[in-house]
């Protein structure tokens, strides 16, 4: 068969629904400067849809950095891979702020977070090993343990017997094959916002000998005093032996870093594949980082402004009886019972009528029968804001409640 027959019969999930909801429900095209008001299809909305989570993609010392950055450098410096020709002192100076800032010892920057963490599951692991991961993982997670050559558990979202059970499975294989075991979870389960049990985990490093890795892409910045990941909230970032953040969502731009003990990371520096074949990041997100960083250190001001905005929406949603799940951190997942149909009516309802722009979740990614929309609060959110969105969803759940999406 022509392979290229064979792709339209069969389409992923989201991909069947292609041609009615490209552009609108899939690929929307979101108009203007980044913020809380935005344009869609002409209109203005409320957007909640978007990773800037402490507001610092149009701060103008942000803006200042990156303009200032890429005049100077250009956006081709340094031209090359790390290893061969990319590399630069400002790059290792970034990499061990960022890692100084997350307590470990060393760190290493990367082109992107799903990329990056792919190859770090690649590089950290061989046959022999045994890959243990949290069934909510995220789909760079499942994507890395997908490649490794050897076995691979995975245990219940955040259930510590189920973990221990796998964990006791992994152990026997690996000492059988004199290799070692890789526990992987995220700080922050960015979908529907809880947190991992890394207090759970941690406590069974007294009676497992395993590492763990966690992917907090959306803890750095948001979670713990410092804003330094939930490893910190948790009080825990010691036994965390693989740190990962990304600065995709609160630092507002583009790469990734790992970080860890030292040995581990100039280990990472000569086997990761998706480093040394890939060009080195360009100067100015370098820069913009560094000034991105700085002011994620300097005080807690943005932070503190976005939990107001994620306490203030979240309790106003949940006295209006709303189900947002177990969220313990900004994502902000309201969930109804319903199919694809209706989440797809709710939502053109809320963006047409109200001028609320959300993501819409459907299966595979939450079951069957269940539909979800997500929220993503930031720094540059105001109580207006709040307000305003709370009240369209109480009318949402009146028309819902009278049967108005099924007629």
């Amino acid at each position: 068969m022509d392979i290229f027959k064979k792709l339209d019969t069969s389409k992923t999930d989201l991909g069947k629904y292609q041609s009615s909801v490209h552009g609108y429900m899939t690929f929307p095209k979101l108009e203007g400067e980044i913020g809380p008001i935005m344009t869609f299809q002409g209109k203005k909305v409320i957007t909640w849809s978007i990773n800037n989570y402490l507001g610092l993609a149009n701060l103008p010392e942000v803006r200042k950095a990156d303009g200032e950055a890429a005049v100077e450098w250009g956006m081709a410096y340094p031209m090359g891979a790390r290893m061969m020709s990319g590399n630069t002192k400002y790059h290792e100076e970034l990499e061990q702020k960022l890692a100084d800032f997350v307590n470990k010892e060393s760190g290493y920057l990367l082109n992107y977070g799903y990329q990056g963490m792919v190859s770090v599951i690649d590089s950290l692991v061989d046959r022999n090993d045994v890959i243990v991961y949290d069934s909510d993982s995220h789909a760079c997670i499942l994507d890395g343990a997908r490649l490794h050559m050897g076995k691979r558990f995975v245990f219940k979202h955040n259930d510590m017997k189920s973990l221990e059970k796998q964990l006791k499975h992994a152990t026997r294989v690996a000492n059988r094959n004199n290799g070692g075991v890789l526990v992987i979870t995220e700080g922050v389960f960015g979908m529907e916002g809880d947190l991992g049990n890394l207090k759970g985990i941690t406590d069974l490093k007294d009676r497992y000998d395993f590492r763990l890795f966690i992917d907090d892409a959306h803890g750095f910045g948001t979670m713990g005093k410092t804003g330094a990941g939930t490893g910190e909230y948790y009080g825990v970032q010691d036994k965390v032996d693989i740190y990962f953040g990304t600065f995709a969502k609160s630092m507002a731009g583009i790469g990734a870093f790992v970080s860890g003990p030292k040995q581990v990371i100039d280990y990472l520096r000569y086997t990761m594949r998706s480093q040394i074949f890939a060009k080195s990041l360009p100067m100015p997100m370098v820069f913009g980082a560094m000034k991105r960083l700085e002011i994620i250190k300097r005080d807690t001001k943005l932070k503190d402004k976005l939990w107001l905005i994620v306490n203030s929406l979240q309790k106003g949603l949940k006295e209006n009886g709303f189900n947002l799940g177990e969220t313990e951190s900004p994502v902000t997942p309201v969930f109804f019972d319903g199919d694809d149909t209706l989440v797809i009516k709710i939502t053109k309802d809320l963006r047409e009528n109200y001028g609320i722009f959300c993501s819409a979740v459907v299966y595979p990614v939450i079951p069957k029968g269940k539909i979800m929309l997500r929220l993503i609060p930031t720094a540059s959110h105001e109580q207006e804001h709040v307000d305003k969105t709370i009240e369209a969803f109480k009318e949402i759940q009146k028309k819902l409640q009278n049967n108005f999406y099924s007629n």
